[in-house]
């Protein structure tokens, strides 16, 4: 199995009606919509980096993270739910770094806060949904998700 990239799995996952969905917001086609998601989840995944690293919420994100590589395989089109109530802490977890993620990626674009934040909160169960195939793939391949680093991909802390 190649090693797709996060960013990859996240637009597969997302799949073209909400790739749609997102471009509708920002009054643009496909390939710009592309482009706010890949911002979007480098972001999201800065973000998750950076607070696994940051002693205040650490233990929050390795928990978060822990509960991610033991769950039982994820439901199918879970993301498609457009909620998280079954996300448990890495859905906690992510929606406390959603806004502050929407809001350097609006700055950097200069698209409106609220537009980008719309945008993200449409991402989030999906990186979500992702973070859990990707443990549960790596867990069936006999190998154990060793971290954050491993499901996100690309270099960690």
């Amino acid at each position: 199995m190649s090693e797709s990239s996060f960013q990859d799995d996240v637009l597969n996952e997302l799949g073209d009606d909400r790739l749609q969905e997102i471009a509708g917001l920002l009054g643009s086609d496909a390939a710009g919509a592309q482009e706010l998601v890949g911002s979007s989840v480098a972001e999201l995944s800065g973000e998750l980096r950076q607070a696994a690293a940051e002693p205040a919420s650490a233990d929050e994100v390795r928990a978060a993270v822990d509960e991610v590589t033991s769950a039982e395989p994820p439901l199918q089109g879970v993301a498609s739910f457009g909620g998280l109530a079954a996300g448990g802490l890495m859905a906690g977890v992510l929606g406390k770094l959603a806004r502050p993620a929407a809001n350097a990626i609006a700055r950097r674009a200069g698209i409106p806060a609220a537009t980008v934040t719309r945008a993200v909160d449409i991402l989030v169960p999906v990186v979500l949904a992702v973070l859990t195939k990707r443990a549960a793939t790596k867990k069936a391949g006999g190998a154990a998700a060793g971290g954050l680093g491993d499901l996100l991909g690309g270099p960690g802390k």
